[in-house]
Formats: C-alpha cells, structure tokens, sequence
C-alpha cells in the first residue's frame, strides 16, 4: 500500500475532531468520560488534549471536567463551576460529574450501539438507567464528595477498592516527580481501566441482567396459568429473580392479595426442583408465607411422608425454601402450601 503522503497526513490531523480535558492529576470521572466518548460515533477516533489552558481547550471540539461550562449545545461538559447543580433526573438526585454528564448525554447511543439496539429501544432505556443506578452515580457521588450516608454513624469498614480509588492510586505518588508525558500515559491507562469495568458492566446488564428480567416478566404474565390464586410463579429455567419481581409488581401495581408467594423453578446443578417463598424485599430474611412450620428440617422419606407428596428433597428449618425430585411434585408442595 503507498504511503498517503505528507500533505494528506497533515489534512488528516487537521480533520481528527479532539477531546480536552485538564492535564495534572486524573480522576475517576473524566477517565470514564474520555472512555465513553471514544465509544461513540462523532469521537471515536479522537484525539486528546490535557490543559488547562483555555486557548488549547477551545481548539478541543468536546471538553469535560473543565473549563467551568456546562453547555451540550458547546460541547462543553464541566461541573465545578458556581451554581451547577445538574442531575441525572429518572429519580436521582446526585450531582453528576463529567463522568455523568457525558453519560447522560451519550449514554443510550452508546448502549444502543453496543447491543445492536436503537437509541429509543425501551431495553435500551433500561439499560441507560440500570447503569446509572450501579455504576456511574457513585463515581458522580464520589468526585463531588457527597457522603455515602444520611446520619454521622462511623461505617464498619473502609472500602478503598472502588473504582475511583483504583484511578486515584495510578497518579504518581507526591514524593514523586513526574513529567507530563507520563502522567498522559497513566491518565490513558485509568481511562482504560474505567472503560473496560463499564463496558463489562453493560455486557452483563444487557446479556444476562434484561435476559432475567424477561424471564420474570413472562413468568408474572403467565401466573393465573400457574395456580387461579396468581401467587405462585413457575419458571422452567433458573434465573436471579428477586429484584426483577419487586420492581415488577411495582411497575404493574400487582395488588397485595394477587403478588407471588412461592417460585418453582428447576436447581441449576442439581436437576432437581425448588419452591422458594418470596421475601418481604429483597434483602429480608423474612418471608410473605413461609413454608408450612411443619414441614421446616424434613428431609426426603420423613417430608413425603409427612407433605404427602412423593419426591421430597428437604424443607430448610427456616422454611424460606425446599426441593422435590419433580417439577409436579414441587408445584404440589407449593399449591399445598398455599391453603396451610
């Protein structure tokens, strides 16, 4: 291939559109900003520019985490000036840092590309929120300095290995001199490093996390098939299903009487089944009806003798859970559990 000349490699360089951002040290949230707008179509080949230097940002066709301006219609992506208070809205209501403003404004066509999808895709639009609910709102968080808690209880541990920490340990320590070239080079590595944790993030979301969800979203369609109480679900293959069920009946305004009580579903190593009580939340130990306290530490002949159905596993001694040989023999133990 001949070699494109001096004269198209300057208009070339020329034509690159830029990002500026400030030099010195680097943070979490303009190393996943730099990041995701190198994911999007407009500055995927980008070049980068770090000053402060208002006459070198200027040159820059997208500037984040300086330059105290935030303007979409400029380009211009800053959070620290006076008066900023821009959130991410949907509910939130933490102060966004580059790292959120670059997302909220590049966020879905990001994930639409990356899934195939389009931008106005409703999985599109779940994803765009899911990933801002556990992924970038701590980083906002975090470089704004807004407090993990609501009262001045000291926490129990310190958690040092979030992913604003481990940007933070790759700038040059202070006892150690450094010139700009290297501290680029350590700013494209942590940009890097942020890259790679969101896009493994919005891998799992889109192709394991959505996957779930629809799973339970047929499962809760489909449940007066099940039993005419609508309060057991039946699953024909495990997926998490906790958090998807309580958002869920949320969205659909399930009333008390008709929400699930049980899931049957078939153990994922074992080839058996299991009925699981549905936790008052996600998080709770306690049950909407936990099994029948006289089934709870049975385990094989001893429960399908006492249950009065064939195939008994065990029933755990809180009652939270139990197990059958058969998907008929765990429906029969759940309709049953349902009327003591």
């Amino acid at each position: 291939m001949a070699d494109i000349g001096p004269l198209a490699k300057k208009q070339k360089i020329e034509q690159q559109v830029t990002i500026g951002t400030h030099n010195g040290t680097f943070h979490c949230d303009e190393a996943l900003a730099v990041f995701l707008l190198r994911q999007t179509k407009t500055y995927r080949d980008a070049g980068l520019k770090r000053s402060r230097d208002s006459a070198v940002l200027d040159t820059c066709d997208i500037v984040v985490d300086v330059g105290a301006v935030y303007d979409e219609s400029r380009q211009r992506f800053d959070h620290h000036q006076r008066g900023f208070q821009e959130v991410f809205g949907h509910g939130f209501s933490t102060k966004l840092s580059s790292a959120g403003l670059v997302y909220k404004h590049f966020g879905k066509e990001i994930i639409a590309q990356t899934t195939g999808s389009t931008a106005e895709d409703p999985k599109v639009i779940l994803l765009w929120l899911k990933l801002y609910k556990e992924f970038i709102e701590a980083i906002d968080a975090i470089d704004n300095g807004i407090s993990q808690y609501t009262t001045q209880d000291q926490p129990k541990y310190r958690n040092r290995t979030d992913l604003s920490s481990r940007v933070g340990w790759l700038n040059p320590s202070w006892n150690k001199s450094a010139a700009s070239a290297e501290i680029d080079a350590l700013f494209l590595k942590a940009s890097k490093l942020t890259g790679e944790e969101f896009m493994g993030r919005l891998d799992y979301y889109a192709n394991a996390w959505l996957p779930a969800r629809d799973l339970v979203l047929s499962g809760l369609s489909t449940r007066q098939n099940v039993d005419p109480s609508s309060q057991l679900i039946l699953f024909d293959q495990f997926a998490p299903w906790k958090e998807h069920l309580f958002e869920l009946e949320l969205e659909r305004g399930i009333p008390e009487d008709s929400k699930a009580v049980y899931i049957i579903y078939p153990d994922e190593f074992a080839g058996t089944w299991r009925i699981q009580a549905v936790p008052v939340s996600p998080e709770s130990f306690e049950s909407r009806k936990a099994l029948p306290e006289k089934w709870r530490g049975l385990r094989d002949d001893d429960l399908s003798k006492e249950s009065g159905v064939e195939g008994g596993i065990f029933v755990h001694a809180s009652g939270f859970i139990g197990g059958n040989q058969t998907k008929e023999g765990a429906l029969r133990l759940a309709k049953l559990a349902l009327t003591m």
